[in-house]
């Protein structure tokens, strides 16, 4: 355990010393204003940090009751749409219907119906991560091996169990990677929904910096942004090696 967080932490670095090397080259190249080198920006993030903080904890919240909400919702569907063929061909033509629709163009219906406030960026966010979701567990649903269900039941397990022992085990490293990919779209269409309705929050933040020209400001607010979902990541590669110790093979 030590030995891997060691890995980690290490990989963390290098992948630090690697992006600011190559954003400071950029910076040299490009030689604009508006690209300010990482030595100007990163001393931003403690300069405004009074500022930062509570953008961070508003943007945050944000973005994981959304995704609290979309996952909640869009597993117990998932799971059945994928082991029922009736109930799959009810729901599948709406899904297919809806799955590739661009989530961010209700923003502005969202915000008709539901004001500025928090309501319909975790609204539009919980919708895009729902359907993300529920794709993933469906199909992780559906590709388990008749064979293991078979097998449960004939040692006399009911449906509870079949899906208790067998399913939702098969679908949990699909979900789990399904959660680490959405919750960079869920940072994104944060950032958008932000900016555009609402005057709190990082994307607030970073767009009123870009009005202002305050570029190092706003490359302040942009590493925050890029720390609030490294943490979600981190958040559900956690969550995963614990749920699914039985996947770790020791050689």
């Amino acid at each position: 355990m030590r030995k891997e967080f060691v890995r980690k932490v290490l990989g963390y670095v290098l992948a630090i010393v690697f992006i600011l090397a190559g954003w400071e080259l950029t910076a040299l190249a490009v030689n604009n204003a508006a690209l300010p080198g990482p030595f100007e920006a990163v001393p931003m993030v403690g300069l405004y940090f009074g500022d930062l903080w509570p953008a961070f904890l508003v943007s945050l919240y944000r973005v994981v009751v959304a995704m609290l909400i979309g996952t909640v919702l869009a597993i117990p569907l998932g799971l059945v749409c994928g082991r029922s063929p009736r109930v799959d061909a009810v729901f599948a033509p709406i899904l297919y219907f809806l799955y590739p629709l661009p989530k961010v163009v209700l923003l502005p219906v969202l915000v008709v119906l539901m004001g500025l406030a928090d309501a319909p960026k975790i609204a539009l966010i919980a919708l895009t991560i729902f359907f993300q979701v529920l794709v993933t567990v469906r199909d992780a649903a559906q590709s388990v091996p008749e064979e293991s269900v078979v097998s449960m039941r004939s040692l006399g397990a009911g449906r509870f169990d079949v899906y208790r022992h067998v399913i939702v085990p098969a679908t949990l490293p699909e979900l789990f990677t399904a959660l680490r990919i959405s919750s960079g779209t869920a940072v994104a269409i944060l950032f958008f929904a932000e900016s555009l309705a609402g005057s709190t929050g990082l994307g607030y933040f970073i767009v009123d910096a870009w009005a202002l020209l305050a570029y190092p400001k706003m490359f302040a607010g942009i590493i925050a942004m890029a720390l609030l979902g490294v943490i979600l990541y981190e958040l559900f590669d956690i969550a995963e090696r614990r749920l699914t110790r039985w996947r770790r093979v020791r050689v």
